[in-house]
């Protein structure tokens, strides 16, 4: 089944379409817009698609944007066992959703959880990547560097630790995990959204693939080889700018890193028109 919906953003209002990929029997919902090339983005915690809402309304006139639901989360399905949210799978999803448009390959963009399989999606299938996009996490060997030698990420780790003790997705809330949102409306949305979402799917990211202690310094050997874009907002408490630092030493393609001040961790809503821009920018440069 497929919906029409309206986002206005800005001054201006594109149609977005939302339907279902399979992967290997579990339904990936998706919302997409505009025609030509394919752009898939992948949100992160606590989040859905919605939050690339004003990214979409921006690229929709030259690109087909898809922005899909995490599985576990909103209209996604929420299989049960920690097993099903291993990064192999969580690959695969990104996998599907490509050919379930028909295409081989596609610009792939990542913010948070988004990001991190964004990164193993360029390591293990970098024939379906034309170009990476990659919002507020840094490179898995950057993170792994800090983690381990750096006490401030360690202590900023803290909310991962608990994260993965087996009881955590109890202590959850669809209002708590809003919190973050700022514009009253879209704050509806999220807590709609976030009720018909799993909160022990969405802990299992944390305990199947988050790095547990003792942190230990490792690199993936896989190199990245499409062209990277960043953007990371320098006020995020959780990632810290640090694990950026040396990042083009682990990819063979150019790498682009746009920093922004002020901006916190969810740097796609809180400097909305400069990621927008910027991202259009190199996309078309």
């Amino acid at each position: 089944m497929r919906l029409a919906l309206f986002v206005s953003v800005a001054m201006s209002a594109a149609e977005f379409q939302d339907g279902y990929a399979n992967s290997n029997g579990v339904k990936i919902h998706y919302v997409t817009a505009g025609k030509g090339p394919l752009v898939v983005m992948i949100h992160g915690f606590p989040d859905f698609w919605y939050t690339w809402r004003h990214q979409m309304e921006a690229l929709a006139p030259q690109y087909q944007v898809v922005a899909m639901d995490l599985r576990g989360y909103n209209l996604s399905d929420k299989p049960g066992g920690e097993e099903n949210y291993d990064m192999r799978l969580l690959v695969g999803d990104v996998a599907a959703v490509i050919r379930h448009f028909g295409k081989e390959k596609a610009i792939v963009a990542g913010h948070d959880w988004g990001g991190a399989i964004a990164w193993q999606f360029a390591f293990h299938m970098p024939r379906m990547v034309e170009k990476l996009i990659i919002l507020n996490l840094p490179h898995p060997n950057g993170l792994s560097r800090e983690l381990a030698g750096n006490a401030k990420q360690q202590a900023n780790s803290a909310y991962a630790r608990r994260f993965q003790k087996p009881d955590s997705h109890k202590e959850l809330t669809a209002e708590g995990l809003a919190f973050w949102v700022k514009d009253a409306a879209a704050k509806a949305k999220y807590v709609e959204a976030f009720q018909r979402s799993d909160f022990n799917a969405m802990m299992s990211y944390y305990r199947r693939n988050y790095p547990r202690e003792p942190y230990e310094k490792r690199e993936a050997p896989q190199r990245v080889q499409a062209p990277v874009l960043m953007i990371h907002g320098l006020a995020d408490t959780a990632l810290l700018d640090g694990a950026l630092n040396d990042t083009w030493k682990w990819l063979d393609g150019d790498l682009t890193l746009v920093t922004v001040p002020g901006a916190g961790h969810f740097v796609q809503q809180d400097a909305a028109e400069l990621v927008s821009r910027t991202i259009k920018a190199w996309l078309n440069r």
